[in-house]
């Protein structure tokens, strides 16, 4: 048996304290240790005292309170979800933030407020709830440009004049003070869509100081993908900041097999020294929900929860008068007032079933495609659909051709994160496989199954690739004095199990999880222990 670097008396704690039984809170025996750099996995030892690593290589005789026999296991940093939303249910919940789903995949640290959603103040509302009642996962954060716009101007619907920028600046400031890792954008969505690009270069600049990042769900990444996706790079540019363009992926058939051209561009970029990354979640559909959810009527807000069975009624009395047919067709198509409206974002060629129960012969089926077979239009087809009787059809608001999945994935400057939200066993249409399944899924299908990337590099862009561009140096490896956020799996089990159809199904093959020194899964169960803390970007102000 090799081992590498003898633990005893020469090992040390803090200055220069020999580590004893008393010392060592933990040790993780005999497990296949792959510190997060990328590299092969070696066996090894990993000996935990308090909440920090102070040793990898061999315990020999050392003795810990509580030790894990890790033969056969692989022994990794806890992964990192740089674009998630699961814990933006605090405030809601009795208990304690569990995020049994989260667990499951081996996730030691959210970053949330992707997408532009938080300014500082509901940022700290979140984190507030958090911390008092506990969380299982530690949690970071962008602040958000939507928020900050929405609470200087409302969703005015045209540029900030110099007093709201200069409010919206200071907020920005206000949030990197906190130790927000960036600022992040919704450009997609109300009130980000009225923000023009030196907006967002000015509110941009404001992190630099920091150190921090520029994180961008695009302004149209279906009909302009590619000038979105540049958009977002040059804003970068401009600020002097590095950028991360989140879940990047090519949606829809106009788009397919262009993921070459955001490769080429990123990649020119990087060779010109610009650190420019991405995050991609590994699943061939975006957003999922209802079929009738694409039906915007002129007085009901987009976002309105409104139920299978009323979108139908209100339909068919709408297509019964022409006059009310053609509103509805138009609002369906362009929005509120130009507002948003999924066929306005991303238009009915990225559209697809992806569950139709009794009707198995739809799911797969592209609508855009599907209405031209049948000689429809789009609105039409997905209008007959929807008023045929049985269960509610889902549809996947953005569809990926599965080899694009794959260019990007392997891509060494594309990090993964969930973009998932916080499940607990529920299966409502706008749920998502990835919430459950992300992570296990690259181990397992794409990694193991696939053989598309090594284990070591696949599990280096879940922990020290996104340490690294989030300024979070004290996580994403295993080595001596790092904070002893740790998974623990099976190679050879590891698996996503969530469907379209049942979501929230939990993903196999992680054994343990330790977040901060403690356990939050043993044994593939919740301990109901909750060490997560905040987690601040190391960048200070110049």
């Amino acid at each position: 048996m090799i081992r590498c670097l003898r633990l005893a008396a020469a090992l040390l704690v803090g200055a220069a304290t020999p580590l004893s039984a008393q010392d060592a809170d933990i040790i993780i025996r005999g497990g296949t240790v792959y510190d997060g750099s990328g590299g092969e996995g070696r066996e090894a030892d990993l000996v935990v005292k308090g909440d920090r690593i102070v040793a990898v290589g061999d315990a020999g005789t050392l003795r810990g309170k509580t030790e894990v026999d890790a033969r056969g296991l692989a022994v990794s940093p806890g992964f990192i979800d740089v674009h998630a939303h699961s814990q933006e249910v605090a405030e809601r919940l009795d208990g304690p933030f569990i995020n049994p789903t989260f667990l499951a995949q081996g996730v030691t640290t959210l970053i949330g407020g992707p997408d532009g959603r938080y300014g500082p103040a509901a940022l700290k509302r979140m984190f507030g709830a958090l911390q008092a009642k506990g969380s299982t996962q530690n949690y970071g954060c962008y602040v958000g440009h939507n928020g900050i716009r929405h609470q200087v101007m409302g969703d005015a619907r045209r540029r900030a004049d110099p007093a709201e920028l200069d409010a919206m600046k200071k907020l920005v400031r206000g949030g990197m003070e906190m130790g927000c890792v960036g600022l992040s954008t919704g450009l997609m969505f109300v009130p980000g869509m009225y923000a023009d690009k030196a907006e967002i270069v000015a509110l941009a600049r404001e992190v630099r100081p920091f150190g921090g990042a520029y994180d961008s769900h695009t302004r149209d990444p279906v009909l302009r993908m590619m000038e979105s996706e540049i958009e977002a790079i040059e804003i970068g540019a401009e600020a002097g900041i590095p950028v991360k363009l989140a879940h990047l992926k090519a949606v829809g058939l106009v788009n397919k097999g262009h993921v070459d051209d955001i490769i080429r561009r990123v990649e020119a970029e990087r060779a010109c020294g610009r650190e420019i990354v991405a995050d991609q979640y590994p699943y061939d559909c975006a957003a999922t929900g209802m079929l009738s959810e694409l039906f915007v009527f002129p007085d009901t807000d987009v976002d309105a929860p409104t139920s299978y069975a009323t979108v139908r009624q209100r339909i068919a009395a709408s297509l019964a008068v022409p006059r009310e047919a053609a509103i509805l067709r138009k609002a369906t198509h362009d929005g509120i007032d130009g507002g948003f409206a999924w066929i306005r974002a991303v238009g009915w060629g990225s559209i697809r079933i992806v569950a139709a129960p009794g009707r198995q012969a739809l799911v797969g089926k592209n609508l855009q495609l599907l209405a031209n077979e049948s000689g429809e239009d789009p609105f039409d087809l997905a209008a007959r659909l929807l008023m045929q009787p049985g269960e509610p059809i889902i549809v996947t608001f953005g569809s990926i051709a599965e080899e694009d999945v794959q260019k990007l994935l392997v891509q060494p400057w594309v990090m993964f994160g969930s973009d998932g939200t916080y499940m607990d066993g529920g299966t409502d249409a706008d749920m998502h496989p990835r919430g459950a399944g992300s992570f296990p899924r690259i181990l397992g299908h794409y990694s193991r199954d696939l053989k598309l990337l090594p284990l070591g590099e696949a599990i280096r862009k879940m922990t020290s690739l996104p340490a690294d561009h989030l300024r979070l140096p004290q996580r994403g490896r295993l080595a001596p004095g790092l904070f002893a956020d740790i998974a623990i799996f099976d190679p050879a089990k590891i698996i996503d199990r969530a469907t379209y159809t049942d979501p929230g199904a939990r993903s196999e093959g992680i054994v343990h999880v330790i977040v901060n020194g403690r356990f939050v899964l043993r044994d593939g169960a919740a301990s109901g222990e909750t060490p997560g803390r905040f987690v601040a970007a190391a960048g200070k102000p110049r």
